[in-house]
């Protein structure tokens, strides 16, 4: 939509000499690898359907790989950033790069688990190639902090983005992935080679799509007591529901009164069940211990 210069996106040695200038080394302690393909962020923006009224939120934007395709399509994008040398820079290059979208960008200096507001107007998708050793907290707190986010597409470690969108039954399902469906309808949508980033890393990445419900699940519980009853459920996976909710019930036959009560069989396990399903336990937690 916009006339932005063919090269307005950076390269792989765009991406090397920016971090030279900057004096910039990717480090592992806070997950960093930087996108040095162009086709592989456009790729990203298609994916997450991007259209030209959107208001995309970024987290960890780098250098501003990914930060510049999405100008290319959304009518803003906010990036939040916590490196201090990063976020310096960022507004620079969009504005070397693509001036004619400069005014369409934002940056909020700041850790994305501490973010509770955004400038200008709410956001309406999120996008981003999430730092993997953060990915399920920050994707987590984004969609409860920013309920008009409606379609959301990260870059993850490929087995987080396996857990995200498990199924019941599936031997990956767990925490992330009930938590993510309270929120959302999730999906795998794409995998993404090593080879597109600087530093390569030792493992595959992987594309998650989660589309928002469009009505709230339908529970009397509220979202923290459901999310109680999963933690509960899945710290000790190997043990019934009976007895690793015991802690949580109050005793193991508190539990399976709750159980019973949710037409949820006590000797299932976490992993069997529908975040519905944790959300009949929550709802029938026993009164002493509510």
């Amino acid at each position: 939509m916009s006339s932005t210069e063919p090269d307005a996106l950076l390269g792989p040695a765009d991406i090397r000499d920016l971090a030279a200038k900057l004096g910039v080394r990717p480090t592992k302690q806070r997950g960093q690898n930087f996108v040095i393909d162009a086709n592989t962020v456009r790729r990203i923006v298609r994916t997450a359907e991007v259209r030209p009224d959107d208001v995309v939120v970024e987290v960890g934007p780098g250098l501003g790989s990914l930060t510049l395709a999405l100008l290319e399509a959304a009518d803003r994008v906010v990036a939040v950033e916590i490196d201090d040398t990063l976020a310096a820079a960022l507004p620079a290059t969009v504005q070397a790069r693509m001036p004619g979208r400069a005014d369409r960008f934002a940056l909020v200096h700041s850790d994305a688990m501490q973010v509770t507001e955004l400038p200008g107007p709410a956001p309406t998708a999120l996008v981003a190639n999430l730092p993997y050793n953060v990915a399920v907290p920050v994707l987590l707190t984004m969609l409860e902090r920013f309920p008009s986010i409606e379609r959301t597409l990260v870059m993850v470690q490929s087995e987080v983005a396996d857990r995200l969108a498990a199924r019941p039954g599936n031997k990956v399902y767990g925490v992330p992935s009930v938590k993510a469906n309270w929120y959302a309808e999730v999906k795998r949508a794409g995998a993404i080679g090593r080879n597109v980033f600087w530093p390569a890393p030792n493992v595959d990445s992987g594309l998650v799509s989660l589309v928002r419900r469009t009505e709230p699940l339908a529970t009397r519980a509220s979202r923290a007591e459901v999310f109680a009853v999963v933690d509960a459920a899945f710290a000790q996976r190997r043990k019934t529901l009976r007895a690793a909710l015991s802690g949580w019930a109050g005793s193991a036959p508190a539990a399976e009164a709750a159980l019973t009560a949710a037409g949820i069989s006590p000797q299932a396990r976490g992993e069997s069940l529908t975040v519905e399903e944790f959300a009949a336990i929550a709802e029938h937690k026993p009164e002493e211990s509510a």
